[in-house]
């Protein structure tokens, strides 16, 4: 999980400067900053969603925690191969390789191309499926978004209840009152430290796999078509390589084709 490796990372960082310039580690944990910095970050989180949106939120955080491991290259090998395979017998030999892959859009496809489908028809159902997909998981990382928004200005928020508080009751001693006024600050801290360390990396981490899997999708796509145009397989690899590799790049290192075909759980997870 190296989204849990960052985020423990940064934690030792963090603290572990602090202790460096002499602060006490014990000194950084509060419970009514982190009541008044977390549960107001949620409940204005959960203000802006619906219910519905914000169920999706312990998927979405399993999502950030994973690695996805989409290899395109192979992902267009497998194209090249449903194509040859079309080319030599014919779109119905397809059907096996809809159970041998996991990934319902490219079940949807082959399917598509099994059953003879429009190719206009195709690509309009195909590319809605990927927009649907895609709003989801946008709407999920606006969640994280909102989140990291809110959370510094919650520690603002318990910053100054803390110095009402302390401002209030003034006849303490100067070191009691120093005490109080550092517990204070303990809140922005949590604010911005959530934030920048917690809400707005997932935000990223599921955006960044958002666009993995639209490229995917568009792969896939473009593939579909090019198999129902009865494009070669040599020539299908080179359109597809396009979505990957910049005009004058090298090409990438060519392998023999397996003997049996690979399970398509590598090109996606």
């Amino acid at each position: 999980m190296p989204a849990l490796g960052g985020i423990i990372f940064g934690v030792i960082a963090l603290v572990g400067g602090f202790v460096l310039e002499g602060g006490k580690a014990s000194a950084l944990l509060q419970g009514t900053a982190a009541l008044i910095v977390f549960g107001g970050t949620i409940g204005a989180t959960v203000i802006s969603y619906s219910m519905e949106e914000i169920r999706q939120v312990p998927r979405l955080v399993r999502m950030a925690m994973t690695r996805r491991s989409f290899d395109a290259v192979v992902l267009i090998r497998d194209l090249a191969r449903y194509a040859d395979i079309a080319r030599r017998q014919q779109p119905l030999a397809l059907e096996p390789e809809i159970d041998r892959t996991d990934d319902p859009f490219l079940k949807k496809g082959l399917q598509m191309i099994v059953d003879n489908t429009d190719p206009s028809l195709m690509r309009q159902i195909l590319e809605a499926d990927m927009y649907a997909l895609l709003t989801q998981q946008k709407t999920g990382a606006s969640i994280f978004d909102q989140a990291g928004g809110y959370a510094p200005t919650m520690g603002i928020i318990g910053t100054v209840m803390g110095l009402v508080h302390v401002l209030g009751d003034l006849s303490g001693n100067a070191t009691a009152l120093a005490q109080a006024i550092g517990l204070a600050f303990i809140a922005t801290l949590y604010g911005v430290f959530s934030a920048n360390l917690l809400w707005l990396p997932m935000a990223s981490n599921l955006k960044n796999k958002a666009k993995a899997d639209l490229l995917e999708r568009e792969i896939a796509l473009e593939g579909f078509l090019s198999i129902q145009q009865g494009m070669a397989p040599s020539m299908l690899t080179d359109k597809l390589m396009s979505f990957i590799r910049p005009a004058g790049s090298p090409e990438p290192p060519q392998s023999p084709p397996p003997a049996e075909a690979p399970s398509m759980k590598q090109a996606v997870s």
